[in-house]
């Protein structure tokens, strides 16, 4: 019997009766409700799946893209003796020498997944590698990661070594190697690259793009020649005890740097000699009050107003008390001098008597921005340093600055702007590679009778002034000594000098200018205790000049006025680059009955050099 509960009305039982009978209504009816209930449910089900892969996958394409180690190798070159799809390219010098190469290496990586013996394993490998530390493999052999570098760039000995201990999970990747067959020459201006063979500092940086893409870079730099010049500068700072130092050599006719070298310095094979000390490059980065070698620039820019000739007298009688300042003179003369005396005596009164009088402050400041000394420079290292110099130009800063003090500018900015005063007047970006005649064709900064009046001057400075140590007879050296105190908090330190010499030949048509610069050097009895640039840093520049002499073949019968200039010759690239033969004494290299001509061009066997340009004379890149 069925009951029914009362209501107080029938339509809601009848609403009711109607709903159950829809839903238990006959077996059929509910056989076909149950089928299409379970295939929603597996519709649901599957459908939870596909979006459980589809969020694995697009987890896992993440990882790859944006969270995987980036020197974890993949499945595809991770094989044992996998090659190298592309290879860095080479840096040479302007005769094709290698100063940086790629060669192939093999790295060892290992998951430590597949290591059954931890402990055991990491005894095992640093036994093969022992400058590994135990705790350290051990850690990562332990860890619950899927990939480690034990280390790369092997040996071939570390290679085997370590193939033989025959550990599961440890395996080889193929890679290139960055290495510098010159060790440490030309290391500020190598730089570098990482272990992924990515240019860290130097042109391995600037070029970067260019070498991964497998393009040769040909640098203006004679290795010849820069190991000449690393190897006067160790001396010097060796013999004095200087603390550091810098030299650089650049052709004035174009802005070429032949050579440029600091220390300390690295050697770009070892990590462990990367120190902040050594990778420092004082000569693109280090910047320094440049004391007297800025009377140069003070001169020709007096000279080039047309205010003042080099007969014009300035009075140097007595020093000049400004402020709380007061100028003297080192080399004292007491009376009024002309121009050429005040450069010859190196006086600091006349050359602020001479800028203020001539220039005044708005002047200087418009004269030192035209040649460049109040922003970097521009060249092909990415370590370029900016000046420093007063932002509020008085005149008291306008006679400090007339002799090297109160504004500071790094070397390769004194080597170039020297060069646009002896060259004829034309301002050349510095450049470490190579340049033809269209590549930069300068700017004039001073008249071409300013420039002759500076050679002339300097090389007065070389023959009876403060130079006279850097004088090689038959060479026409001319150049100007600077020292300066070094700055500290509330002046400057006395015995802590910066001492350098600028110079230049042949002074009747220059081709080459070097300086050379020593950081804090000492004074010895031979130089009656004095530590001042004429006595630690002009024998330097003489040292050098013979190097160069020797090295190019000059004469001193090629320097004589009438001749056609002459031009540092190269070797272009692609070529095979051949050994190079030992240095010939100048004396050796005479041609009977002809003294004038620079030695010819020997090519390396499937080579042709550059030739000279027309009316030049070519020098000798044996």
């Amino acid at each position: 019997m069925r009951l029914w509960r009362k209501s107080a009305s029938s339509e809601p039982a009848v609403a009711q009766s109607a709903a159950a009978g829809a839903r238990y209504g006959s077996p059929q009816d509910r056989l076909k409700g149950d089928l299409q209930e379970t295939a929603r449910q597996r519709l649901v089900v599957a459908s939870a799946l596909f979006a459980i892969a589809f969020a694995a996958v697009g987890l896992r394409m993440g990882y790859v893209s944006l969270l995987r180690d980036g020197a974890e190798p993949t499945q595809r070159v991770a094989a044992r003796g996998g090659s190298i799809q592309s290879e860095r390219a080479d840096i040479v010098d302007r005769n094709g020498a290698v100063l940086a190469t790629s060669v192939p290496v093999m790295s060892a990586f290992v998951n430590p997944h597949l290591v059954i013996d931890p402990q055991d394993a990491a005894r095992k490998i640093v036994t093969a590698l022992p400058d590994l530390k135990y705790d350290e493999v051990r850690e990562k052999l332990e860890a619950d990661k899927t990939f480690f570098w034990i280390k790369r760039g092997l040996s071939p000995r570390e290679h085997d070594r370590v193939n033989r201990l025959g550990i599961p999970g440890l395996d080889f990747q193929a890679e290139e190697r960055r290495i510098y067959p010159q060790g440490t020459a030309a290391a500020h201006i190598m730089g570098y690259a990482s272990v992924d063979n990515t240019g860290l500092a130097g042109v391995e940086r600037y070029f970067d793009q260019q070498l991964q893409s497998g393009e040769t870079v040909q640098l203006s730099i004679d290795l010849r020649l820069q190991r000449m010049v690393e190897r006067e500068l160790a001396r010097g700072i060796q013999k004095f005890s200087a603390i550091g130092g810098t030299a650089i050599v650049m052709d004035v006719t174009n802005g070429e740097i032949l050579a440029m070298a600091s220390a300390p310095t690295f050697n770009p094979n070892s990590t462990r000699t990367l120190t902040n000390e050594a990778l420092f490059n004082r000569a693109t980065l280090g910047v320094y009050e440049q004391g007297s070698t800025f009377k140069i620039f003070n001169t020709a820019m007096a000279l080039d107003s047309g205010k003042a000739t080099v007969a014009s007298v300035f009075d140097a009688t007595s020093p000049i008390k400004i402020d709380r300042f007061t100028i003297n003179d080192d080399h004292a003369q007491r009376r009024p001098m002309n121009v050429a005396e005040i450069f010859k005596f190196s006086s600091n009164i006349g050359s602020a008597k001479m800028a203020v009088e001539v220039m005044g402050p708005e002047g200087q400041r418009a004269f030192f921005d035209k040649i460049g000394f109040l922003k970097p420079l521009t060249t092909q290292l990415p370590e370029l340093a900016a000046p420093l110099w007063p932002r509020n130009w008085m005149k008291i800063n306008t006679m400090t600055i007339a002799f090297g003090h109160g504004i500071s500018v790094t070397p390769l900015h004194l080597v170039t702007g020297s060069a646009a005063m002896v060259n004829g007047g034309i301002l050349y970006a510095p450049s470490l590679v190579k340049r033809t005649a269209a590549s930069d064709k300068g700017r004039r900064v001073i008249q071409t009778k300013t420039s002759v009046s500076m050679r002339q001057l300097l090389r007065l400075n070389a023959v009876e002034g403060t130079g006279k140590n850097a004088n090689l007879p038959g060479y026409e050296v001319g150049g100007k000594t600077g020292t300066a105190e070094k700055p500290a908090k509330g002046g400057y330190r006395q015995k802590a000098l910066i001492s350098s010499f600028v110079g230049m030949f042949p002074m009747n048509d220059p081709k080459f200018v070097i300086l050379y610069s020593l950081d804090e050097p000492k004074g010895l009895p031979e130089t009656g205790g004095y530590a001042t640039a004429g006595w630690v840093a002009a024998p330097s520049v003489k040292v050098i000049v013979e190097n160069i002499a020797s090295l190019y073949g000059i004469l001193p019968g090629d320097l004589k006025e009438g001749l056609p200039p002459i031009e540092i010759a190269s070797t272009p690239v692609p070529a095979t680059v051949a050994p190079q033969p030992q240095l010939t004494p100048v004396s050796a290299r005479r041609v009977p009955g002809d003294h004038r001509k620079a030695l010819p061009v020997r090519p390396a066997p499937g080579q042709t050099a550059a030739a000279p340009g027309p009316g030049v004379r070519g020098l000798a890149t044996e």
